[in-house]
């Protein structure tokens, strides 16, 4: 008998698609200026299906609160983490110049 995964089938098949995609367009390395690169490998497999509720990259509504609050707030809930999100997406090996850069990404996707 195999055990269930606690997410839904929907849920695990649009993380499995997110992760998939990232895995894909990911570049093999990612300097701290190359947001769309940091995206891909960090942040797109939540923020491509909204996992948690974490806003869809591109969502103007969904990001149009989070753009009020400033960059400087968006920062530091992306370095230190907020709600479901950890601190730099999960991984602590992202400079905080590469997290800025992806943010940035993002931001720009949603103005």
């Amino acid at each position: 008998m195999t055990a269930r995964h606690p997410l839904k089938t929907s849920a695990r098949s649009a993380l499995a698609l997110a992760i998939a995609t990232a895995a894909v367009t990911a570049a093999p390395s990612a300097s701290a200026a190359d947001g769309a690169a940091v995206y891909n490998a960090n942040c797109a497999m939540c923020h491509i299906p909204g996992l948690a509720n974490a806003p869809k990259f591109g969502d103007k509504a969904a990001w149009a609160p989070r753009l009020e609050t400033g960059r400087a707030a968006l920062l530091n809930s992306a370095l230190k983490g907020k709600g479901a999100m950890p601190a730099k997406a999960g991984n602590p090996k992202l400079s905080d110049e590469e997290v800025a850069a992806a943010m940035d990404h993002m931001l720009a996707a949603a103005k």
